[in-house]
């Protein structure tokens, strides 16, 4: 948009350029139970989660031995979708499967 300054001319006027902000991260966690098969556990890594045989397996070891681990890091939206489809796929099967949100 142009516009007449002092001297009679015309000048452009920029906006301002705006940053984006990237959003904030949150780390998905899967914890730990007595009831939950290990094999089920591996199917909803890589189901849900998209991790490969190898990572899914890790992941499990670090559940199953430490009492909890981390699933991925996400936005919120998908952080709580995440854990969502976790706690109804857990539910289906008959299983006690918890997973939680904490901040990356």
């Amino acid at each position: 948009m142009a516009r007449p300054d002092r001297e009679g001319g015309s000048g452009v006027v920029e906006k301002p350029k705006s940053k984006t902000k990237r959003p904030q991260l949150f780390n998905v966690v899967l914890y730990n139970d007595d009831y939950t098969t290990m094999e089920f556990v591996v199917h909803v890594l890589e189901s849900v989660f998209d991790k490969g045989p190898a990572e899914a397996y890790r992941v499990m070891m670090e559940v199953h031995t430490g009492g909890r681990g981390l699933a991925g890091v996400y936005p919120w939206e998908v952080a709580e979708t995440k854990v969502a489809t976790v706690h109804e796929l857990a539910r289906s099967e008959g299983f006690p499967l918890r997973a939680g949100i904490e901040e990356a």
